[in-house]
């Protein structure tokens, strides 16, 4: 039997990978399609619509709906203070593809700064997902707490009413 920490690393790990994935490729085929586009400077709307029926820029924006809603999922039940690290891998990658595929020139300097941001993703991946109870649980939690420290106290007045 599978316990419940268990689970809950896995599918935190599982749906962090699909973040990750998702921004990184999301926000790679963006950046590519956006350069076939043009550069855009305008107040009006239209050419930023205009843009997106580029099919470069249509699959980044879709990939990035998808983190969006995949994200939202992960913050549903983990730490922010966990997730945002543990997604900041995306940087990293995204600095490789960028370098691979997009042929930015990415100096010494930004690779230093990825390597710090690595160190921190794997010191925060160390830690537990969630530290917090879930909210409908902390709520139940204070409920009751509440209402015991209500029953001692009425319990103590009888107590204290009798002679």
């Amino acid at each position: 039997m599978i316990s419940s920490t268990t689970t809950l690393q896995l599918k935190t790990r599982i749906l962090t990978t699909v973040v990750v994935l998702t921004n990184v490729l999301g926000n790679s085929l963006l950046s590519r399609g956006m350069r076939s586009v043009g550069v855009l400077l305008s107040l009006s709307p239209l050419p930023y619509v205009q843009a997106l029926f580029n099919p470069w820029v249509a699959v980044g924006v879709s990939l990035l709906i998808v983190w969006l809603l995949s994200h939202m999922a992960l913050l549903s039940w983990a730490d922010l203070s966990y997730v945002l690290p543990m997604t900041a891998v995306a940087y990293v990658l995204v600095a490789v593809v960028g370098r691979l595929f997009l042929h930015e020139q990415v100096s010494l300097v930004r690779w230093a700064g990825i390597t710090l941001i690595m160190l921190g993703v794997i010191l925060v991946g160390r830690t537990s997902p969630r530290t917090t109870l879930s909210q409908p649980a902390a709520e139940k939690d204070s409920r009751v707490e509440v209402k015991t420290a209500l029953r001692s106290m009425s319990g103590s007045q009888h107590s204290e009413a009798r002679p």
